[in-house]
């Protein structure tokens, strides 16, 4: 079954000096400022879509992995990544780490970077950025 997520930005004003706020429809857990300025240098208590990217692509990629590894026979203990997500004002986002560090019984360095690499090409969220560089960085904990 299909799901629909909504989010909603009101926005006043050039892009410049003007300003708005986000908020998160389905779930209803906030609504968010955000402003040129925030974007583009120092966030001030504010969000971006960067941020809100990253937070996308770091839970999908963690969900992803973690199906990846249980279907495997190796469900982890933990799972925790980091996406950082580059703006660069004039061009774009130019790209995205992913860094992420698990606990998993029965896996060597090498099977748990397969597996993180599998995650990253079939995360839908990376799967809807494939215009974007994405690079990974995965950390077998012991």
């Amino acid at each position: 079954m299909a799901t629909t997520r909504t989010a909603t930005t009101q926005w006043k004003g050039a892009l410049l000096d003007g300003s708005g706020n986000v908020s998160l429809d389905t779930s209803g857990v906030g609504t968010f400022d955000v402003t040129w300025a925030s974007r583009s240098q120092e966030p001030d208590g504010k969000t971006s879509p960067e941020e809100l990217i990253a937070a996308a692509h770091s839970s999908c990629f963690s969900m992803a992995l973690s199906h990846g590894l249980a279907q495997a026979g190796t469900p982890p203990q933990t799972v925790e990544t980091k996406a950082d997500v580059t703006f660069q004002p004039g061009e774009g986002i130019t790209g995205i780490v992913l860094s992420v560090r698990a606990q998993v019984d029965g896996l060597t360095a090498e099977q748990f970077q397969e597996a993180a690499e599998t995650a990253k090409t079939n995360c839908p969220v990376s799967k809807a950025l494939t215009g974007t560089t994405i690079t990974l960085n995965a950390e077998l904990l012991s």
